[in-house]
């Protein structure tokens, strides 16, 4: 079996939304995982934003992500390589990076583009967990990753809206997901 890359991003926002051109990531988490959901690897970072550095009120109680956080991280232009040099070695066995929706994969092809950045990513499929946990429960409609895993039997381990804790919490719905 080859193994899967879930990733979760944070990024600057206000209560009501943002629309995703509006977005800047300032946390990238990602869990490298085989398809029974047990973790191999992970990698966790923080993003110092350019277009609007000061982080609302809003987003800080939302990620419990502090202002000192970001002011210290490196940008996603100097972090980015390495993302990419962590992720090199687990290419070969990699049979595509997935997300909990759409918006992480959305983001990072903005910001790929925003930053001409190249990313090992891009040629790699990429699914949507969200979509796929609602096929495979048959519901009506897509629900958040908090009400996946209730609906799972399983409990949210960590802080909610934290990239990696995140990542790690869809991780946990693979073998259901990809059960089917």
């Amino acid at each position: 079996m080859r193994n899967w890359l879930v990733i979760d991003l944070e990024a600057t926002t206000e209560e009501g939304g943002w629309p995703v051109e509006d977005m800047e990531i300032i946390e990238i988490g990602a869990s490298l995982v085989a398809v029974d959901g047990h973790e191999l690897d992970h990698f966790q970072r923080f993003v110092r934003p350019l277009r609007r550095p000061c982080l609302t009120s809003f987003c800080r109680e939302l990620t419990h992500i502090s202002q000192a956080n970001v002011d210290s991280a490196a940008t996603l232009t100097t972090l980015w390589p390495q993302f990419e040099r962590w992720l090199a070695p687990h290419l070969g066995n990699l049979a595509g990076w997935a997300s909990w929706g759409d918006y992480d994969r959305r983001q990072f092809e903005l910001e790929w583009q925003r930053h001409d950045l190249r990313s090992s990513l891009r040629p790699l499929p990429h699914t949507n967990l969200k979509q796929r946990f609602a096929e495979a429960r048959k519901l009506k409609r897509a629900v958040g990753l908090h009400t996946a895993l209730q609906l799972a039997g399983l409990a949210f381990q960590g802080q909610q809206h934290r990239a990696l804790e995140d990542a790690r919490n869809t991780a946990r719905l693979l073998p259901l997901i990809f059960a089917t």
